[in-house]
């Protein structure tokens, strides 16, 4: 899930700010659904360094799995993480099998983890405070307080897998901390007075705050700053190392698939039997696909800024919005020691210093954002990651120069540059907009239910999705709810909510507000 989306003076390296007047212009021009991923997207570092997408064509040729209980559609951090989530549930017992085996695939339109965790930022940084007045004043002080434990468990379960299993070197995961840089004086009195209020809501923050001369002699920068827990990580190889290690928690019990380049392109309803819920096959959906159909029990939309190419009716407003973000990798003028290996977001863009690879005397940065010097409507409805936007590669050329004297060499070409699909909600409050959790619902209005949910248009249909340019440290949990929903429908039991998720990213509730 790509990185790239704003609030005022204040950011996260996974949201870029923008000033008010250029917030995302979501009503005033038709929506229409996403189309499939784009068929050549362009180069992204982390899918295309050598070596470093061993998955890419798993699955893509032989024969295609044509039936299973829970099909998942996209391999992202969404789609791996529920994998990596219905295995230890069937490993525990909590998802019921039938007498026989359970049977799971994932569908990728492209080659492995190809979308926007393949082509983001690479920061895996939960919000200590941002935004916190805001969503506090919207959703309550509960709520807004489990806003930020959703990315604090994700993110602290991300890292202690990782390191559990021994490959955390493997997919370069540093704890390096976060630095948000403010540029003016308003931007710090809004950010303390959220930090404020989340201390007084009883939130432990863990902040420090730095002025213009603290910031100048430690990275060279003549602006203050706020740092804060964080971490920066390759993504596309920890989905591959969770992947891997979802096969083998329980191979007994689970038969676990990947199909690449399988587009779903249609989801129908089997005929039903008498009792109404399932088909004589025992499946409920039917997937289209060009190497064939799929079977399914239960749907998984892991497909967040595409979501709307299959569910027509979240296109548009209501429902999640493709926007592209665009990111290079760019060699900078000093040593890592100069850099320290922090993540950082300020000035509507956001970037960290790499790890040295051998025989480097100098990191390759991962730089993002600008979207805004594409002008309106800020690459809203876009689904081709083919290109990139000439105007937004020449802002982020001149950032990090203007930012870092001397740190960074004006004019320096990157060495990689791709852009990638995210997926908005149209909810007023930055950095914290509703993701769609739960049973896929569709509450537009029709002749027979005027202003009803439709829940059972969609039985077996669920979403993750719509994380809004900060997916990395909130779709390992949403992947954990929505699977243990799954599973409670399955065994027909309560869905209980999780102390540490919100519950206004519930489908039904966010729906009904």
């Amino acid at each position: 899930m790509l990185v790239l989306f704003p609030l005022l003076g204040i950011a996260s390296a996974l949201s870029v700010p923008y000033p008010d007047s250029a917030q995302i212009p979501f009503a005033g021009h038709a929506h229409n659904p996403a189309d499939l991923p784009h068929p050549d997207p362009t180069h992204s570092f982390w899918t295309h360094s050598p070596g470093a997408n061993p998955l890419a064509a798993e699955g893509s040729t032989g024969a295609l799995t044509d039936d299973a209980d829970v099909c998942i559609i996209g391999s992202g951090i969404t789609g791996v993480s529920a994998a990596y989530h219905l295995a230890n549930a069937v490993e525990k017992g909590t998802f019921p099998d039938s007498g026989s085996k359970i049977r799971a695939v994932i569908l990728e339109a492209r080659e492995f983890c190809s979308g926007a965790t393949g082509r983001n930022g690479g920061n895996l940084t939960p919000y200590e405070f941002n935004s916190f007045r805001k969503t506090e004043e919207r959703f309550g002080r509960e709520a807004a307080l489990r806003y930020y434990a959703l990315e604090h468990y994700s993110a602290t379960e991300m890292v202690r897998i990782a390191r559990q299993a021994g490959w955390a070197d493997a997919v370069d995961l540093v704890e390096g901390g976060h630095m948000d840089i403010v540029l003016t004086e308003s931007a710090l009195a809004d950010a303390k007075a959220d930090y404020a209020s989340a201390i007084a809501a009883g939130k432990n923050v863990n902040v420090s705050w730095l002025n213009s001369e603290e910031m100048n002699a430690t990275f060279g920068t003549y602006n203050s700053g706020v740092r804060s827990p964080g971490y920066n990580l390759w993504p596309l190889k920890f989905a591959t190392q969770l992947f891997n290690r979802s096969l083998h928690i329980a191979p007994q019990q689970l038969d676990l698939r990947l199909h690449t380049r399988t587009p779903v392109t249609a989801i129908s309803p089997l005929p039903l039997t008498d009792d109404s819920s399932t088909s004589p096959s025992g499946r409920r959906w039917l997937l289209a696909t060009p190497r064939g159909p799929v079977r399914c029990s239960a749907v998984l939309h892991a497909t967040n800024g595409y979501a709307s190419h299959l569910l027509p009716h979240l296109a548009g407003p209501a429902g999640i919005i493709p926007v592209r973000g665009q990111v290079f990798a760019l060699r900078a003028a000093a040593p890592l020691s100069a850099l320290t290996t922090a993540s950082w977001g300020g000035d509507e863009g956001y970037w960290f210093p790499r790890p040295l690879a051998k025989n480097e005397t100098t990191p390759l940065v991962i730089l993002g954002g600008k979207r805004t010097a594409a002008g309106p409507p800020f690459e809203t409805d876009v689904t081709d990651d083919g290109v990139v936007d000439s105007r937004v590669g020449a802002a982020l050329r001149g950032l990090l120069p203007k930012l870092f004297p001397g740190l960074f060499a004006p004019g320096r070409e990157p060495e990689a540059e791709w852009t990638g699909i995210m997926g908005y909600t149209a909810l007023e409050i930055p950095f914290v907009r509703c993701i769609h959790v739960g049973p896929v619902l569709d509450s537009r209005p029709s002749q027979s239910m005027e202003g009803d949910l439709l829940r059972s248009n969609y039985k077996g249909q669920f979403i993750a999705a719509g994380y809004t340019g900060h997916g990395m440290p909130r779709a390992y949990g949403c992947a954990e709810v929505v699977v243990q929903m799954i599973a409670d429908e399955r065994a027909g039991r309560t869905w209980v909510t999780p102390a540490w998720f919100p519950r206004p990213f519930l489908t039904w509730v966010r729906d009904a507000r």
